[in-house]
């Protein structure tokens, strides 16, 4: 072990308690980061791997800026590394591209002879994409279930209708309120987070018992991993 920590021959040898104290500082400021993007989302388009990537990439551009140590050769050669991965592969995950960052850090550490920070690189990250993976870090479950139907009545009534939905639901979201000509009256969508699960059909059966709804559907809400 002795070895291992005064294995690196770079003009600065590194500290690792200064490794692990920056690379852990980058993964709780992209944790804050993340938590902060899920809560304040509000956007049609929810991705879980740009969440995770947001917990990973100040991880990886830490290692970056250890691996460079004010050198401008390596430097130059990074940004020779990153041009060929920009203008010669399409990553279609954002996920991906940490990986690719992550592979291209560690390759960097080991060819400037920085063994440590190489070693130590690799083990965190792998760690840290086993976490995101077990975790499910970044999905999100707001709703379990989609219910459309047809209104006939005044809107001004509407409030009956929460008032069935509020028995039944601890939150219910009104996504799509449009008029219908042919039917002549309005076509509604809530989204709805059961208060239990199992009375899917008590409720479906009460909203197609209550007078002015009709055409009564309801469809399954998946996590918000990739929408």
């Amino acid at each position: 072990m002795d070895w291992f920590f005064r294995s690196d021959y770079s003009a600065a040898p590194v500290s690792v308690p200064l490794v692990l104290l920056s690379l852990l500082l980058a993964f709780l400021s992209g944790q804050l980061l993340a938590w902060t993007y899920m809560v304040t989302h509000s956007g049609l388009s929810y991705s879980r791997t740009f969440v995770n990537s947001l917990v990973v990439i100040p991880v990886i551009t830490a290692a970056v800026m250890m691996v460079l140590a004010n050198n401008l050769v390596t430097a130059f050669g990074m940004m020779a590394v990153f041009a060929i991965v920009r203008f010669r592969n399409i990553l279609r995950d954002t996920l991906d591209t940490s990986y690719i960052l992550s592979c291209l850090v560690m390759g960097m550490a080991a060819g400037t002879q920085r063994y440590p920070v190489a070693v130590l690189v690799c083990l965190l990250l792998v760690a840290l994409m086993f976490y995101l993976w077990g975790t499910r870090f970044g999905s999100r479950h707001r709703y379990d279930v989609i219910v459309n139907l047809h209104w006939t009545r005044p809107l001004a009534e509407v409030e009956e209708l929460r008032r069935l939905f509020h028995r039944h639901s601890h939150r219910a979201h009104c996504a799509s309120q449009r008029y219908n000509e042919a039917y002549g009256g309005t076509d509604l969508s809530y989204r709805l987070l059961l208060r239990d699960p199992n009375r899917l059909e008590d409720l479906l059966r009460e909203l197609r018992e209550a007078p002015g709804v009709s055409r009564v559907t309801s469809l399954s809400a998946e996590d918000e991993s990739e929408l």
